[in-house]
């Protein structure tokens, strides 16, 4: 009798192991990306229920929050706070095509000391999740003038960066446009295609896929899915939904939303068996805003 209680007790105590809350969440596959632009920090300025409302009705779980250092960083302390009690990751957001320039790195040396500052400052509830970098390189003058000498200030910022955010220890993310797999470089950094250099110096990239149908987008995608899965990566597909003159097929401003939730569908299943593509972005919360049902 006495044998058959142990035996009973040494099996409760070791399935209660196996089900630990700590263990179980580790074994759990994550949740599918599910981010989007802050580009207007003061919509959380002058109603921060609202602008949490509106990430958590659209079920966001990731937001790369632009800085703009004239709102306090208390300010970002109360709305990262909210946010990460909804389930919602913020990422510090900035950059600009002049970041490419010959001495644009100190802008972005101001922007990294700005985090480092906030980060230090703030308790664990309240801090960035990561940094999301949107530089946008071939809008700088040099992109035509000198796209080789861009391209390598380029280079040299995300590396300065990486360095940054690794000594703060938080992911660098950053945007890309799907045709820098047409990007070839040869330089200090090496030779090939910068696409492919710039998802294996971040932690994750957000595809700028800006089409409004899956097929479409999965087509001008592959190249880079292909090459996460290879280096073990991360990408996300970033789709539009603002107003733009570059042409109806870039955005889902006419389709509306429904549709747009059905193409990233179509999108998520035909990338679901390549463990680097983690999910969608939607370019950006005011225009979402509007956008038609």
């Amino acid at each position: 009798m006495f044998k058959n209680m142990v035996i009973v007790a040494m099996a409760f105590f070791s399935l209660a192991a196996f089900c630990l809350p700590g263990q179980a969440h580790a074994n759990e596959i994550p949740e599918p990306v599910h981010a989007t632009w802050l580009w207007n920090p003061w919509m959380f300025v002058s109603d921060e229920a609202a602008t949490l409302a509106f990430l958590e009705t659209k079920q966001v779980n990731k937001v790369y929050v632009q800085i703009d250092r004239d709102i306090s960083k208390e300010l970002y302390r109360s709305f990262i706070k909210k946010a990460k009690a909804a389930g919602i990751d913020v990422y510090a957001l900035d950059g600009a095509p002049a970041w490419a320039a010959p001495k644009g790195y100190t802008n972005q040396d101001r922007f990294l000391a700005w985090v480092a500052d906030y980060q230090a400052e703030a308790l664990e509830d309240s801090r960035f999740a990561g940094v999301h970098l949107d530089v946008e390189p071939y809008l700088y003058s040099g992109w035509n003038t000198n796209q080789a000498a861009t391209v390598k200030s380029y280079q040299s910022l995300l590396q300065r960066a990486a360095n940054s955010t690794a000594e703060l220890g938080l992911p660098l993310e950053a945007d890309m446009p799907f045709w820098f797999d047409e990007i070839t470089y040869k330089n200090t950094y090496g030779k090939g295609l910068l696409a492919d250099w710039v998802i294996a110096n971040t932690a994750g990239v957000t595809i700028m896929a800006y089409r409004d149908s899956a097929p479409m987008i999965i087509e001008i995608v592959k190249s880079e899915m292909a090459t996460a899965q290879r280096l073990g990566k991360s990408i996300v597909v970033g789709v539009e939904t603002g107003e733009t003159d570059e042409g109806s097929i870039i955005t889902f401003a006419e389709e509306g939303e429904a549709f747009m939730n059905q193409e990233l569908a179509k999108v998520a299943a035909h990338f679901a068996g390549n463990p680097a593509y983690k999910g969608n972005a939607v370019h950006h919360v005011g225009s979402w805003m509007t956008l038609q049902p």
